[in-house]
């Protein structure tokens, strides 16, 4: 047997063996499993966001025992089995890429795209955005519900476009911003939408760019804390202009040894 065949097996039996065994394991469902598969992923995404591949290699793995936990608990409800997961996510891929399992003929990527989109709505989806989760975190679910449109030709032409766009919505923000909060948010919220739009059109992923600038708050508030603590100084009793003289020494010294995150 294959040896990627034979270590798929092997945690197929070891998830049998705890399922039998183990009390947390026999007491798990897929309600209490459900908020630690979320707490998986994103430890899964913080290891691309870092390029740690080798905590990659392992967040890959206890995301896929997620799967195949989920899959047993199935098998134990009559529903489903890792043997129809997997038969189905296969058949899907076939036959949502023809250019590759049939006579279809595609360009590029995008024409990839839109026939995935419309193989979607004749398999009956009555929306291009019936797939997009509603549970999905704002930032996300706005780059998918425009990819998801985008795929069936409902999109700017351009970027200039999309920046005229951004401009707009910038001015009727702040036209506003001091007159009606609840207007203001949702002035906000168009503003922050046209931005995601424009952050496609340049190849941006805006999840992955204000996660980067996330961490790198994060990394220089942390260094400038230890460098405040070293000089015995505390932080809550210096003002702006005190801590700003650190925030700066801090950008230089990350700039200057970790580049890539800065």
């Amino acid at each position: 047997m294959e040896v990627r065949l034979v270590a798929f097996e092997r945690l197929l039996n070891i998830m049998d063996d705890l399922r039998e065994k183990c009390p947390w394991d026999k007491k798990q469902t897929l309600e209490s499993l459900r908020h630690l598969t979320i707490e998986e992923t994103y430890e899964l995404a913080d290891s691309i966001i870092e390029n740690d591949l080798k905590s990659l290699e392992g967040e890959i793995g206890d995301l896929l025992l997620h799967m195949v936990f989920y899959a047993k608990i199935g098998s134990e409800l009559n529903a489903f089995d890792i043997e129809s997961v997997l038969n189905r996510i296969c058949d899907k891929l076939v036959h949502r890429h023809p250019h590759i399992y049939g006579d279809t003929i595609v360009q590029d990527e995008e024409e990839v795209k839109a026939n995935w989109e419309k193989i979607k709505l004749q398999e009956g989806k009555k929306s291009v955005l019936e797939g997009v989760p509603n549970s999905l975190p704002s930032l996300v679910k706005a780059s998918r519900i425009q990819e998801k449109v985008r795929g069936i030709g409902f999109d700017w032409d351009n970027r200039d476009q999309v920046w005229e766009k951004v401009q707009e919505e910038m001015n009727e923000f702040l036209e506003v911003l001091d007159k009606d909060h609840d207007q203001a948010e949702q002035e906000f919220g168009d503003l922050m939408f046209s931005l995601v739009n424009y952050a496609r059109f340049v190849n941006i992923n805006p999840e992955n760019a204000l996660s980067r600038t996330n961490k790198k708050f994060v990394d220089r508030f942390k260094l400038m804390e230890e460098m405040i603590q070293n000089d015995h100084l505390t932080l809550s009793d210096m003002n702006l202009e005190e801590m700003d003289k650190y925030w700066e020494k801090a950008k230089v010294i990350l700039l200057n040894t970790r580049p890539d995150n800065q």
